[in-house]
């Protein structure tokens, strides 16, 4: 058989590779669908998603309907004639009737390692968890939220110096990988199918501003790991003289201190501040005062007279 016909669903810029992929490798793609044009930046102009602006340059038909549910757009998509749905970080459920349009069916790219992590930040909650490992998982998609059965899994290492952002572009090139080996093994007729144990299942649920405050009552490893998870979007923060500060980058500056008082600096050093909290001490190394660039604690200290016995809420 020769190489499947897609249709490509997908929009922020970890979905770009596996679109990057079909192309290089050769398989007609017969449309792209992505979000609609948004507003973005301080002039708040129209702008691309990343998936749009890949796929016109590779002068590919691009979709963008304001919702995938309407009749009209299923009749496009009927149209089409696709063997197959690829579905990379879209930001839209399929419904049924889609879902079953493809003879192929459609085929998801998640981040993690399917059941865990279903949902919409999974990069983020592994990090902030303090997982040592995550990956890609392809599965067929079902009606619901990342429940479908398992085609593929490939593991990768968290390191402990990963943020989200690190994290996020080695898994942006390993599901390119995963896509790859799972496209071929669909078009032999041998993509598996392994069930989603749903006892072992949890859920990456959306970050919010609770998510995001630090709670200095909370271990230095575990504060640690939400500002490796929030690092470079959306920043974890606290509150400093009644103002917010944002904090982008920690060290663990010790595990098992014993504290009396949570937040409280106790120590400048050559690179930073160190932070009594609930278990242990840690040392901000990068901070983003309010209204002000991102910078070095040191030169914070410098510039905004931190001092040690400040109380950081």
């Amino acid at each position: 058989m020769g190489k499947l016909r897609v249709v490509f669903m997908g929009t922020p810029d970890f979905a770009v590779p596996c679109l990057t992929m079909l192309i290089k490798e050769e398989f007609p793609v017969a449309a792209v669908v992505t979000q609609p044009d948004r507003p973005k930046g301080r002039g708040q102009k129209l702008a691309y998603s990343p998936v749009k602006e890949a796929a016109l340059t590779y002068k590919l038909p691009v979709l963008q309907p304001e919702t995938i549910k309407t009749d009209q757009f299923y009749n496009q998509l009927k149209a089409l004639a696709p063997d197959v749905i690829i579905v990379v970080a879209f930001g839209q459920l399929l419904p049924s009737r889609i879902l079953a349009l493809p003879a192929h069916g459609c085929i998801n790219v998640h981040a993690s390692l399917l059941p865990k992590y279903r949902g919409s930040a999974p990069i983020h909650w592994a990090i902030i968890n303090g997982e040592t490992k995550t990956g890609i998982t392809t599965m067929h998609m079902d009606t619901g939220m990342d429940t479908g059965d398992i085609i593929f899994k490939a593991e990768l290492p968290i390191l402990p110096t990963d943020t989200t952002g690190s994290l996020h572009d080695k898994l942006r090139d390993l599901g390119a990988t995963v896509l790859a080996d799972t496209l071929q093994h669909l078009a032999a007729g041998q993509a598996p199918r392994t069930p989603q144990v749903e006892a072992d299942s949890t859920y990456a649920r959306m970050l919010d501003r609770d998510t995001e405050r630090i709670d200095w009552h909370q271990p230095a490893v575990a504060i640690h790991n939400l500002v490796r998870g929030l690092n470079p979007w959306p920043g974890a923060y606290c509150i400093l003289q009644n103002k917010t500060m944002k904090i982008w980058q920690t060290n663990v500056h010790s595990e098992t201190q014993t504290c009396t008082e949570p937040g409280r600096v106790v120590q400048i050093t050559k690179t930073g501040l160190v932070v009594e909290t609930g278990q242990g001490l840690i040392e901000l190394q990068e901070v983003q005062p309010a209204s002000k660039r991102r910078m070095k604690a040191s030169d914070c200290v410098c510039g905004y007279c931190l001092t040690v016995g400040n109380l950081f809420e």
